[in-house]
């Protein structure tokens, strides 16, 4: 899953550090205004059951964007601070428009319905979560999903069902168009998602909308990362859409057998998660569900779970109807670095030799983009095994090789020479050179030790849930990432509770990873002076990748970590992703602190309008028309990020429209 390291400290000195930095403005020149005369809706949370989160909407473009007004603004009143319960709250809600209402989710597992074109709430439903349970994400939810039952006439209850996935592990199932629960779907309308291998109540919830496909409702899981081997199964299972009765269920990680020097003896994997957390898509046409799977527990030791830990940090094609895999393929062998499959999946078509390719295009916190067959599971851009650096832990057993793509290119930097130590001044340099030379250091891939290891990318990417969106039109795929390299060390149990007591490498996570042999330490690593990454900026970038040749087509800094003062370097790291639209036009929030909404062209990358939201908006946005000739709106949360204390907070649902 996709836990963080703590910013919080980092943050405020990010903010207060200086250094001269000239940024060259790009231009572009506008398109001309094009009317839209047609309706669309945003039904899904990636806009189509593919997930691609691209709308065909142009009354928005390159020549008006700039005029664009907020129409309206909604408060949920749901806010946690995390003072009165464990974990504060973030906003990351997509909502979706459907039947002429727009549906989305709270912090606190609400779903409300509201008036697309005015902002009024229609109704609202509380699951009544415990709200103080100790949920490893904080209290975050990121929407619904939808199904018309066609045995249903209009106007009968549940004809259309809405259906959310809880955080204390529950799929409720309500009438869209009252909120009212589905009285046929299970127990008055929720089923209990409890029922799996080692379930710890809040080590397993559900922070991401379920899947549908045909008359099925498809759910993963969210699990926390490094607290213990032994972590909850990562099942992904598929009700009935109608009555929640179990169709099917999933294992990414089966039991297998580990090698003995006793024959008499079987031993079996200790280990769990490999779950699938983040946004499944799905394909109608082929009966195909696209699961992206994270790593296996414990994230940072394997020497329990020998092996490539399939299908764990894989893209996984399972038969809606039955469970069974069509195809898999698995990014990262043996992850030991926490580099989840946290992108969602998306399915598009590409030109490839000549022909036009079904797809599934699947990031990476690697930095990596693998494009895939979508009947077959194959690489369209070759992939590489390529060999990589062995562990020196005892006990463990490196995977020999990984994935590399050929194409396209890594979108973050996957080395960092100690030479090469970026900082704002010459003390801040000759501080991270020294640090970085005291770190086993050789490249992406290198594993964790117990001297400590650079990480690059760290944990939070490269590609984050953020995931991307396509421009069908032009073959590009909008990918916002980040560029933050970590320290990752572990440390012996013997002498774990000793130096997380003392804290003796600063500021960072201590995790134990109880039952085995080894605890965890990691931090970003960062200047002593000002605070700033011992990288190059930029810390967040967007990009624009040419999926027909493989190429990069354009990549620029995104936000700024103290957007207030100009002399700090352009790029701040993102968790909330892009859409793209026939305007010409990407929109996009998401940086940490930085509290704009921006739209960039798409063709160039240049940013073409700025608005500051209440707070940081952590969320995709999503954009509609209701009727031909009617408004188009752009729709976005903003609330915060869960785990960066020092950003405001709200609870806001934000849209623009042109005057």
């Amino acid at each position: 899953m996709r836990r963080l390291l703590r910013f919080s400290a980092v943050v405020v000195l990010l903010l207060t550090c200086s250094a001269e930095h000239n940024v060259s403005a790009q231009t572009t020149k506008p398109s001309k205004a094009t009317a839209s005369d047609t309706a669309d809706d945003w039904a899904y949370y990636g806009h189509d059951a593919g997930g691609m989160r691209y709308s065909p909407l142009k009354q928005i473009n390159r020549e008006n964007v700039a005029k664009l007004k907020v129409a309206w603004t909604y408060h949920t009143g749901d806010i946690s601070d995390g003072k009165e319960r464990p974990k504060r709250s973030g906003f990351e809600t997509t909502p979706i428009l459907v039947d002429g209402t727009l549906y989305l989710t709270t912090p606190f597992n609400r779903v409300i319905a509201l008036d697309p074109e005015t902002g009024k709430q229609r109704w609202s439903y509380d699951p009544m979560l415990e709200r103080a349970g100790n949920y490893g994400d904080g209290l975050i939810n990121r929407g619904v999903a939808v199904w018309l039952d066609p045995a249903r006439a209009r106007g009968k209850p549940c004809r259309r069902e809405i259906f959310e996935a809880t955080l204390d592990a529950r799929l409720i199932a309500l009438d869209g168009a009252t909120g009212e629960p589905c009285r046929d779907f299970g127990n008055h309308g929720q089923i209990s998602l409890r029922e799996v291998a080692r379930y710890v109540p809040g080590q397993y919830h559900m922070t991401s909308p379920p899947a549908v496909i045909g008359d099925i409702v498809v759910v993963g899981s969210a699990i926390d990362d490094n607290s213990r081997v032994d972590m909850p199964s990562g099942v992904v299972r598929g009700f009935d859409a109608r009555t929640g009765a179990l169709r099917w269920k999933w294992e990414p990680l089966p039991p297998n057998d580990l090698p003995s020097t006793d024959k008499k003896e079987t031993k079996l994997w200790r280990t769990g998660a490999g779950n699938a957390w983040t946004v499944m898509v799905v394909d109608p046409v082929r009966d195909l569900v696209f699961v992206p799977t994270g790593s296996a527990s414990p994230d940072y030791y394997g020497g329990l779970r020998l092996g490539d830990n399939k299908w764990a940090n894989s893209i996984v094609a399972l038969h809606a109807k039955t469970g069974e895999v069509a195809w898999a393929f698995q990014l990262v062998h043996h992850d030991l670095w926490d580099y989840d499959t946290a992108a969602a999946p998306l399915l598009a078509t590409v030109q490839h030799d000549g022909q036009s390719v079904p797809v599934v295009i699947q990031g990476n916190k690697t930095g990596f983009i693998y494009v895939l067959n979508r009947d077959t599971g194959l690489p369209v851009f070759s992939v590489e095994e390529r060999p990589v650096p062995q562990t020196d832990v005892p006990g463990e057993a490196t995977a020999p090789t990984q994935p590399f793509p050929t194409a396209p290119p890594a979108l973050v930097p996957q080395k960092l020479d100690a030479k090469d130590a970026w900082g704002i001044t010459e003390a801040d340099r000759t501080y991270c050179q020294e640090y970085l030379s005291g770190l086993r250091n050789e490249g992406i891939f290198t594993p964790p030790s117990v001297k400590g290891t650079l990480t690059i990318p760290g944990n939070v990417g490269g590609m984050n849930w953020s995931g991307s969106a396509y421009d069908p039109t032009r073959g590009l795929l909008i990918v916002n990432t980040n560029n933050l390299p970590a320290k990752v060390s572990v440390i012996p149990r013997d002498k774990f509770d000793e130096e997380s007591d003392a804290n003796t490498q600063g500021s960072g996570d201590y995790t134990e990873q109880y039952g085995a042999p080894y605890g965890l330490f990691r931090n970003f690593i960062f200047a002593k002076a000002h605070r700033l990454p011992c990288i190059a900026p930029p810390w967040g970038t967007l990009a624009a990748v040419d999926m027909n040749a493989g190429t990069i087509r354009w990549q620029v800094p995104l936000g700024s970590v103290a957007p207030d003062k100009p002399i700090v370097p352009l790029g701040a790291p993102s968790l909330g992703g892009p859409i793209v639209t026939a305007g010409g036009l990407i929109f996009i929030a998401g940086t940490l602190i930085d509290t704009a909404f921006r739209a960039f062209d798409v063709e160039t990358g240049a940013e073409v309008w700025k608005a500051q939201l209440p707070t940081s908006g952590a969320a995709t946005p999503m954009t509609y028309q209701l009727q031909p000739g009617g408004k188009q709106y752009l729709v976005i949360a903003a609330g915060g990020h869960s785990k960066i204390t020092e950003e405001k907070q709200d609870d806001a649902i934000v849209a623009y429209t042109l005057p």
